[in-house]
């Protein structure tokens, strides 16, 4: 059984939705943040980032950007540039990217079904980058960033999704400024919601895609809600968090490629040799950058060359050890890189797909990194089969595009 609660969510006024929403916090700077929001007193990273609003230089963890976040979210609601939708309902989310769409529900998830695993992750937090978010969370009263949820697909939601679109106008649909169009349909009727809640029921289980960390920052707000109310009844916003939930048939898990700084000491002579006892390597010979066409196989771009690495010898019984990112990572980068904590070694950073193959020529040639590593894409089955056995991916495993837009969506945890 899953559960995916309506709710009365804040939401940006039509006419601002477009200048409004923004991409996750998370995946810029602060510094970018601020030229970000420059001639856009709308944008959601005022509330994302509370700090941009400060003085230079500002701890971005500081008490004081959390509730300049807070500050900025009550304003721009009392300003009326969000407004309450009256009754708890259901929104639809398309995305569309380069003519693929991927089309979720967005509602509220229960911190219960997170906790008895039947939301399930594939990654490891970190606790620290969680305090960020929990204190984002807490201040603001708020979910103002929804987490990206899969699922098996049931025809029953599918054709309700579909039918609904077909006999709905959107409250938006724009495209932003990386060329990726934001379409929402809210879905106001009772029966409808009623009848999607019954075709949820019947989804055995559902699967963080991208937001491990926000998700388990918001379980962890909402049980402290729960202390702070030892009388709770379970029905109390607090208990769900903001969530969009896509059928993992319409996904796409782009490349998340590797690069690093210095070969370990070894000559390139040498490391070239080191990989070929484990790897077997060819020069590529043809045009263009290296992109891997099937698992198993890696593009290596060295000295403005490009080597195919192979990996058919290698044992790929294990689920987690099988996956490309493990392979490379146990094989290569710990062994003979000593990268042992990709996590935390700051000579291996991560590019996902989505920028390019140029990108790690560009790292490589500029003499910033000396290796890079173009990667497979891990598959939407792989990173299910790997949670169903509660087991845990390596890190920076998946790349998720296109990345749902923060602001779109507020999910009150008390009015």
């Amino acid at each position: 059984m899953s559960v995916l609660r309506p709710f009365k969510g804040y939401r940006p006024v039509p006419k601002l939705a477009a200048r409004v929403a923004a991409l996750p916090y998370d995946v810029m700077t602060s510094d970018e943040a601020r030229e970000e929001v420059k001639d856009n007193p709308y944008s959601f990273l005022h509330i994302d980032r509370g700090e941009i609003d400060l003085p230079l230089g500002t701890d971005e963890h500081a008490d004081e950007v959390y509730l300049k976040a807070a500050e900025n979210l009550n304003n721009m609601i009392e300003k009326g540039i969000f407004i309450q939708d009256k009754d708890p309902v259901l929104y639809i989310y398309r995305l569309t990217m380069e003519g693929r769409s991927q089309t979720g529900i967005t509602g509220c998830a229960s911190i219960d079904e997170y906790r008895q695993n039947k939301i399930k992750k594939h990654e490891h937090t970190l606790y620290e980058k969680e305090v960020d978010r929990i204190k984002h969370v807490d201040t603001c009263n708020a979910n103002t960033g929804p987490i990206f949820l899969t699922y098996t697909d049931r025809k029953e939601i599918n054709e309700a999704v579909e039918n609904w679109i077909n006999n709905h106008a959107p409250v938006y649909d724009f495209v932003s400024e990386d060329k990726i169009g934001h379409t929402v349909w809210v879905i106001d009727s009772r029966e409808v919601i009623d009848a999607l809640a019954a075709a949820f029921s019947k989804v055995n289980a559902m699967y963080i895609a991208d937001g491990h960390h926000r998700n388990a920052s918001a379980v962890r707000v909402g049980l402290m809600r729960r202390k702070e109310k030892p009388d709770y009844t379970g029905e109390e916003e607090f208990n769900f968090y903001l969530s969009v939930a896509f059928p993992k048939s319409q996904l796409k898990i782009f490349d998340y490629n590797r690069v690093v700084k210095g070969l370990n000491g070894y000559t390139e002579a040498e490391f070239l040799d080191r990989v070929s006892k484990v790897f077997k390597i060819e020069e590529y010979k043809g045009e263009g950058s290296l992109r891997p066409k099937k698992p198993l196989t890696f593009g290596m771009y060295l000295n403005k060359k490009w080597y195919l690495l192979s990996a058919d010898a290698i044992d790929t019984s294990d689920p987690v050890k099988s996956l490309d990112v493990s392979i490379l990572q146990n094989h290569l980068l710990g062994p003979v890189l000593g990268i042992h904590d990709p996590r935390t070694d700051k000579r291996i950073d991560f590019v996902g797909g989505i920028r390019g193959l140029g990108e790690l020529e560009k790292r490589v040639n500029s003499g910033e990194m000396t290796v890079a590593f173009s990667m497979y894409p891990t598959s939407i089955e792989q990173l299910m089969n790997i949670a169903d056995n509660g087991r845990i991916m390596s890190p920076k495993s998946t790349w998720f595009e296109p990345k749902l837009r923060s602001g779109l969506f507020i999910h009150k945890l008390e009015d």
